[in-house]
C-alpha cells in the first residue's frame, strides 16, 4: 500500500482532518527524524498553520535586564536539624490513642476558635502524647503565644504543655 493510499484509508476511517493532524504531525516518511540540538530553531510551520509565538523573554527587549532574578530560598537548615531530633516532636509523632486524639481536637477548636489570633497561631502544630502537648510553629507576638498556650492547658486531659512556638520574625 503506498503512502498516498494509507493516508485516503485514514482519511475515510478518521476522517479528513484527523487524517492531516497526523500527517501533518510527522507521519510523512520524508522526514528527517534525527533530533534537533538544544537551541536549534524549531522547524518551519506547515502550510497555512499559524505562526508560534517567541517564548517568553525570547522577545525583542529581552535580555539580562528583563529577566526577574531567582528567589532567594529559605534556608530552613538548623529547623531541620532540630526536627531531626527525636526528642522533638513533630505532626508524625502525634498519638493515635483516642484520648490524646480527643485532646488535640479540643485545643484546635478552642485555638481556631479564636477570631483574635493570627493565621500563623490558627496553623500551628498541637502534638499531644500521653497527655502531654507539644506546641510548634510562628506566632505573631507573645500575646498569642501565651494564648495558644492557655488554651492548651485549659483542655481536659492534659498533663502538661511544653510550648515551642515561636515568635515570627525573631528566629
Amino acid at each position: 500500500m503506498s503512502q498516498h493510499q494509507s493516508k485516503a484509508r485514514l482519511g475515510r476511517i478518521l476522517g479528513p482532518a484527523a487524517a492531516m493532524a497526523i500527517s501533518l504531525a510527522g507521519c510523512d516518511d520524508r522526514r528527517n527524524t534525527t533530533p534537533a540540538p538544544a537551541g536549534a530553531n524549531p522547524p518551519p510551520a506547515a502550510p497555512g498553520a499559524p505562526a508560534a509565538a517567541p517564548a517568553p523573554g525570547t522577545g525583542p527587549g529581552a535580555g539580562p535586564a528583563s529577566t526577574p532574578p531567582p528567589a532567594a530560598r529559605p534556608d530552613n537548615t538548623a529547623r531541620n536539624e532540630r526536627d531531626r531530633n527525636s526528642a522533638n516532636p513533630t505532626p508524625p509523632d502525634q498519638s493515635e490513642s483516642e484520648s490524646d486524639r480527643k485532646i488535640t481536637a479540643e485545643i484546635r477548636r478552642a485555638v481556631v476558635g479564636d477570631s483574635g489570633l493570627s493565621t500563623n497561631a490558627h496553623n500551628c502544630k498541637i502534638i499531644t502524647r500521653n497527655g502531654v502537648v507539644t506546641l510548634r510553629g510562628p506566632v505573631s507576638n507573645q500575646a498569642e503565644k501565651a494564648a495558644v498556650e492557655a488554651k492548651a492547658r485549659a483542655a481536659a486531659g492534659v498533663s502538661s504543655v511544653v510550648n515551642e512556638l515561636e515568635i515570627a520574625g525573631s528566629r
